[in-house]
């Protein structure tokens, strides 16, 4: 099973509900992916890619490497939620493709994979797509406005916020679909696990 976790914008708590939902579904024995992107004087990993470590080796095409303790990274966060392995992917902005051969392999041998992507939708069809958002944030990435109408379910940050802070976002385009409010710290809710469990459980039964 592939599950996706994306968001609108950096720093809101994308790795915060993977790791969630790894812990909830422990049994499942996770593979985990971080697909970072970077370039322009940015990265999903951090506000500046000068010195974040996202660069592979010069000459190569992408970079991935597997966490094997778990800590405070974000792949290391994944480990100790309870994921079997843990890896992170790092390509630069726009060329996810060139990784594309690596990223297959790793869904061929896991049994269940979460990625915390917006962009991995270029090269995959998940079983479940989950968007992260937080109305309380101005900043909307473009590559999060491209695949937001396929997301299987909203999970929205309560801030106590009806409207978002937005421009040129329609309503139209999660009105229609699930949202659970969450309250961070907390990521996941049992209507939140309920639905993925039900979502899985149907994508399994195909």
């Amino acid at each position: 099973m592939l599950l996706v976790v994306g968001g609108h914008s950096r720093n809101i708590g994308k790795t915060s509900l993977a790791a969630g939902l790894i812990r909830r579904m422990r049994d499942r024995r996770w593979t985990a992916l971080k697909i970072t992107q970077y370039g322009s004087g940015l990265c999903d990993h951090h506000q500046g890619d000068a010195a974040c470590g996202c660069k592979p080796e010069e000459g190569a095409e992408f970079a991935l490497t597997e966490e094997y303790e778990p800590g405070k990274s974000d792949s290391g966060r994944f480990l100790a939620a309870g994921a079997s392995r843990s890896f992170w992917l790092r390509v630069p902005a726009g060329e996810l493709p060139r990784a594309g051969r690596t990223l297959a392999k790793i869904l061929a041998q896991s049994e269940n994979t979460i990625v915390e992507s917006n962009s991995v939708l270029e090269l995959v069809r998940p079983d479940l797509f989950l968007m992260l958002m937080d109305f309380g944030c101005e900043d909307f990435k473009a590559s999060s406005l491209r695949y937001m109408d396929r997301a299987d379910a909203f999970v929205v940050v309560d801030r106590g916020i009806n409207a978002p802070l937005w421009d040129g976002v329609a309503r139209g385009l999660w009105d229609d679909k699930p949202r659970f409010l969450i309250n961070p710290p907390r990521y996941v809710t049992p209507e939140l696990a309920g639905f993925v469990t039900a979502k899985l459980a149907g994508a399994a039964a195909r």
